[in-house]
């Protein structure tokens, strides 16, 4: 039957005359789900009439009738009808299937985009009385993401403007300190450069945090990195402030590479965040351990240290979240760098802790090396 379809379509076009062929045109627009349905319906429609035509005629003018009785003509015209309608609600069934499933298509690739996905939709192979819909869509998307990327400029501007005075006030505290003061103004000058060290340290996860966004730009400078290696010099870093709060700072990590695609320095910041997350918030904490898997490719550090309450679990990657009994100081930024680092590396990422685990474990899991698969992964 749908071999049939063109030439029965061709036919029906090559007889109507220029006029009335601008007349259908104009009803049935290239493209339209109304033109699909009726090129896709019409053929099987008029086989059906056909065939139940000819078994009409059958029926008046070769059966002898004169032997069969009313019930026996009625039954049997009953059953042809029922055949006849089921045949035409399968037709109708799979006519509306096709042509609904552009629409399927459409809604598969809205619900498997991530919510960082601003990019306009498809439009190929759309009905073109949903084109206009899946345009207007599109603007909005166009429009809302231009706002959000004038809004992390904004913020990553600020920041950067922010560090040079910062810095220079905290070289002034600095300087102050390094003389001899009375008391209270010594006492003074150090919570200045306490409070000064802070904004620093804001200014600069904010400036990650705008460089972070999971747009086809970080994708770009993605390199191919051996995590391990690569953990095992980063960590290094951190045996000095381990010894300084008394924490074993211990690295488990294959001796086989294990390799991913990322950016170096995104990278860095998302362990320096972790790792000051563990330090910071891990009072009492004795130990902090580093995890690599290596299939799939995982990053995780865990500490032994209080835990986060269940409550707070589920809140403590949104940015500027801290949790109400927390006493050290803090920005709440660290957790959502993590984050839009991992999503930006197309990772899923995780948190355990109390009772299921003895202390806090935060995992990473990548994607591994698929440059160019911008993958998105999520809970």
């Amino acid at each position: 039957m749908s071999a049939s379809r063109p030439c029965v379509v061709s036919a029906i076009c090559s007889t109507l005359k220029p006029a009335e062929f601008t007349f259908l045109q104009r009803i049935l627009p290239r493209g339209s789900l109304a033109r699909h349905l009726t090129f896709r319906l019409l053929p099987p429609v008029m086989v059906l009439v056909a065939i139940d035509l000819t078994v009409t005629w059958i029926i008046t003018s070769r059966i002898n009738l004169a032997v069969w009785v009313l019930r026996d003509i009625f039954w049997m015209m009953l059953a042809g009808q029922v055949v006849l309608v089921a045949l035409i609600a399968w037709v109708l069934i799979a006519g509306v299937r096709s042509g609904l499933r552009s629409f399927n298509q459409l809604s598969d690739e809205i619900r498997e985009r991530s919510i960082d996905d601003l990019k306009p939709l498809r439009v190929d192979g759309v009905p073109a009385e949903i084109v206009p819909v899946v345009e207007h869509i599109n603007d909005l998307l166009v429009r809302l993401n231009s706002s959000m990327q004038a809004q992390k400029r904004f913020i990553g501007s600020a920041a950067h403007q922010l560090r040079t005075p910062l810095s220079g006030l905290k070289l002034e505290c600095e300087l102050m300190l390094s003389r001899d003061l009375p008391l209270d103004i010594r006492q003074r000058a150090e919570r200045i450069k306490a409070v000064t060290d802070r904004m620093i340290r804001l200014g600069q996860q904010l400036l990650v945090l705008a460089r972070a966004d999971a747009t086809l730009a970080v994708q770009d400078a993605f390199r191919r990195i051996n995590l391990s290696e690569w953990v095992r010099e980063s960590a290094g870093e951190w045996v000095p402030k381990a010894r300084q709060h008394n924490v074993e700072l211990n690295l488990h990590a294959p001796d086989t590479p294990v390799w991913i695609d990322g950016d170096p320095l995104l990278l860095e910041e998302l362990l320096a965040n972790l790792m000051d997350n563990a330090f910071r918030y891990g009072n009492g904490a004795t130990q902090i351990n580093l995890h690599v898997g290596a299939n799939p490719p995982s990053l995780s550090v865990e500490d032994n240290g209080p835990g986060i309450a269940g409550p707070d679990q589920v809140r403590v990657f949104d940015a500027f979240y801290r949790a109400a009994d927390v006493k050290t100081d803090g920005s709440g930024l660290g957790l959502a760098i993590v984050r839009q680092i991992a999503t930006a590396h197309g990772a899923w990422w995780g948190l355990a802790s109390r009772p299921e685990f003895d202390g806090t474990r935060i995992s990473i899991v990548f994607p591994g090396p698929r440059r160019g698969a911008r993958l998105s992964r999520h809970d």
